[in-house]
């Protein structure tokens, strides 16, 4: 054995020494020269002396215990005879490798005194893992942050598995597709060992539905850390099966950072909130979250402190509150204080109960979300311009029609009236009786009135009776109706007869008018 060993080239570690701790009670302190061996299946260490009172420096290793014949017991590293420092030009090897990459020699050897890891592990497994990395997409630049927060990711034997996955996965497909951002911030905030089992969650993530070919969009989206290695094969299965009850992968395509919530704290008590807000309907909590993904980011305290608010100074039912929810989810976006509050204040000095202020922030939800001052604001002067009195119930339903339509076109749609020789009188009329009036696009206002005037000859005072005709398609019903209407009704027809009978009954009554006329002929 003795001849076998000296045959064995020394390891880079023999420099170091080691020592006992300072409670040792087996004698002095007894330095030693570390060999170590792979002979046969007992691996043995030889010593001999050195100088006096040396230590080994923490080398971040596996270890294994000196043999029981040494006077203290001691921790030593286990070293590879392929190690970088075991070749005469290995240290200016990875030396020269980090200086491509971009680190000066100072910092190089800094590098690698911090992290004996580095040179304990064959430069030609160093080379080949920098190279991988690089071939994800990773800069030179990219690599050398990565290299100095996480070294590790030169030498540690996990990262192969992901390697492969991401470079070596064909029937994937997805070599080069995920974004090199994603891979960077994946490899700094993981621990190595946490890449174990990576492949089988994206499988699990595939057969729970994500088509192969969105899978890339999910991966780039995600926060993979969060919601795939930090959790278990378990975990992330009874996640995607809680998801399905609520959209599973419509839901999850539509925002895939819902994975990084964790299911029995976040994702469970969130939307089983919601669950029990919609009466427990599961097709009615789908649908909101379908509509806005985000409401699991929300605590649930930000969550019922909205409900509550809305029931206790808004009067509205949980029902109620669900039922503008199912229109706007984004409620739960609105400050309590900035915007829900002076917004629901302004319905109740206007007159409004709780079963109105429902009813309008059903049909009016933006008036929650908007900009006082970039919108609202100038929208009320507008208002109250033409004639709206304050504190009004008409102001309100007013509001509510013109939360549909930016502050130009609202200005635009006034400026057209008044052209056509109605006043700011006949406008408050007008929007009084069908507050549409004011939403509707400038440009088809004016192509209606000109075929009002100059097709049917009507006056364009007949819009103070019946505004809503501003609110029916030109093409699709006026002019198709007119033409039909006009040679048996003579150019004198009711415009409200003529438009808001329904198309059943309208044809009905066409065909009719058609038999009778086809007898009288005959």
């Amino acid at each position: 054995m003795a001849d076998f060993l000296a045959t064995l080239p020394t390891p880079s570690i023999s420099r170091y020494n080691c020592r006992a701790p300072n409670n040792s009670t087996s004698g002095p302190s007894l330095p030693i020269k570390l060999i170590i061996s792979t002979a046969q299946s007992c691996a043995r260490a030889s010593y001999a002396p050195t100088s006096s009172n040396c230590t080994i420096p923490f080398l971040g290793l596996r270890t294994t215990l000196l043999p029981r014949f040494c006077s203290t017991t001691t921790t030593i590293a286990v070293v590879n005879h392929n190690s970088t420092e075991s070749f005469p030009n290995g240290r200016i090897m990875l030396s020269s490798l980090f200086q491509q990459l971009g680190f000066r020699e100072r910092d190089v050897e800094a590098l690698l005194n911090c992290n004996p890891a580095l040179t304990l592990t064959p430069f030609d497994s160093i080379q080949s893992r920098a190279r991988s990395l690089q071939a994800l997409g990773l800069s030179h630049l990219a690599l050398s942050r990565l290299i100095l927060k996480r070294p590790e990711v030169l030498t540690a034997p996990e990262i192969d598995s992901l390697l492969h996955f991401f470079l070596r996965n064909d029937d994937l497909d997805i070599r080069g597709k995920i974004e090199p951002a994603k891979i960077e911030r994946l490899l700094n905030a993981t621990e190595p060992t946490f890449f174990l089992g990576f492949e089988d969650k994206i499988r699990l993530l595939l057969h729970h539905g994500i088509p192969q070919e969105k899978l890339v969009h999910v991966l780039n989206k995600a926060n993979v850390t969060k919601a795939l290695c930090l959790k278990s094969v378990d975990e992330i299965g009874r996640t995607l099966a809680f998801l399905n009850r609520f959209g599973g992968v419509d839901l999850i395509l539509k925002r895939p950072s819902i994975l990084n919530y964790d299911l029995d704290s976040q994702l469970i008590p969130r939307i089983t909130f919601l669950l029990e807000l919609s009466g427990r309907n599961e097709d009615a909590t789908a649908t909101v979250l379908r509509k806005l993904p985000f409401l699991v980011a929300y605590s649930l305290d930000h969550l019922s402190d909205h409900v509550e608010f809305l029931k206790s100074f808004a009067g509205l039912t949980e029902s109620e509150i669900f039922r503008i929810v199912a229109v706007y989810p984004n409620l739960f976006s609105a400050s309590r204080k900035r915007k829900l509050h002076p917004r629901i204040d302004f319905l109740k000095k206007c007159g409004l109960s709780s079963q109105d202020i429902c009813r309008f922030l059903i049909k009016a939800p933006l008036f929650i979300g908007l900009s006082f001052e970039e919108n609202l604001a100038c929208k009320l002067v507008f208002l109250v311009k033409i004639g709206y009195e304050n504190r009004t119930r008409e102001l309100a339903m007013a509001m509510g029609a013109v939360t549909r339509t930016s502050c130009k076109n609202l200005q635009e749609v006034i400026g057209v009236f008044l052209n056509y020789g109605l006043t700011c009188e006949d406008i408050l009329e007008m929007s009084k009786k069908h507050p549409q009036i004011l939403q509707y696009n400038h440009e088809s206002l004016e192509e209606k009135l000109d075929y009002l005037i100059e097709d049917m000859g009507r006056e364009v005072g007949e819009l103070l009776a019946f505004p809503a005709f501003l609110g029916y398609k030109l093409d699709g019903r006026i002019k198709h109706r007119y033409e039909m209407k006009k040679s048996s009704l003579g150019e004198g027809m009711s415009l409200n007869k003529l438009l808001s009978v329904s198309a059943a009954r309208f044809s009905t009554k066409n065909k009719i008018q058609t038999i009778s006329l086809i007898d009288d002929m005959k």
